[in-house]
C-alpha cells in the first residue's frame, strides 16, 4: 500500500464527510491488530439494537431479521456452527466503523473501487472476497446482511485469526 500524506488523508476525510458516506476513510489507515484469544462465536446476553433497513432473502430466527442486532446474532449462530471465531462486540465494532450499520453502504472511492470492485455492505466486502469466503446457509448476495457479516468474519478468521483482531480496514 502506498504511503498517503497527512494533507491528502485529511482531504479524503473531508470529501467523505461532504458526500455523507457512512465509512470513515479507515481504508487509508494502517492495519492494527490487537492480540485477543479467538473463541467460538457467542452472542452476549444483553441486546444491542441498531435499526437498519431489512434485506429480503437473508432471514433467520423469527423476530430477529431486519436490524443490526438480529443480523449479528444470526451470523454468530452460523459462525458457531461452522467454527468461525468472533464475538458480538468485534462484529459490531467493525460494522459501525465500516458502514455505520448500513447494509447498502458502498465505497466508490478507494483503491478497490478504482479497480472496479467497490466494497459493499455492512463490513465493506469486495465481490471476489465475498465469493471466496461465502458461508453455506447464507444468501449469495454481498449486500445481504447476514451473508456479508458471516463471509467477512470467515475471511478475517483465515487472515487474522478472528474478526475480533481487526481494528481498522482489513
Amino acid at each position: 500500500m502506498t504511503a498517503i500524506t497527512t494533507p491528502r488523508r485529511l482531504a479524503r476525510l473531508r470529501a467523505l464527510a461532504l458526500t455523507g458516506l457512512a465509512t470513515t476513510g479507515a481504508a487509508a489507515a494502517a492495519l492494527t491488530l490487537v492480540p485477543a484469544p479467538a473463541h467460538a462465536a457467542e452472542a452476549p446476553q444483553s441486546a444491542h439494537s441498531v435499526a437498519a433497513p431489512s434485506r429480503g432473502g437473508d432471514s433467520g430466527a423469527a423476530g430477529s431479521a431486519g436490524n443490526l442486532d438480529g443480523w449479528i446474532k444470526q451470523s454468530l449462530t452460523i459462525m458457531k456452527k461452522k467454527g468461525i471465531p468472533g464475538s458480538y462486540e468485534g462484529l459490531r465494532r467493525n460494522i459501525m466503523r465500516e458502514s455505520g450499520g448500513n447494509p447498502n453502504a458502498q465505497n466508490n472511492w478507494d483503491v478497490n473501487a478504482q479497480k472496479g470492485t467497490p466494497s459493499k455492505g455492512l463490513l465493506q466486502v469486495i465481490d471476489p472476497t465475498f465469493n471466496a469466503y461465502h458461508v453455506d446457509g447464507t444468501a449469495k448476495s454481498v449486500t445481504a446482511p447476514v451473508a456479508n457479516i458471516t463471509a467477512a468474519a470467515n475471511y478475517a478468521a483465515h487472515r487474522y485469526g478472528s474478526i475480533d483482531n481487526v481494528n481498522s480496514a482489513y
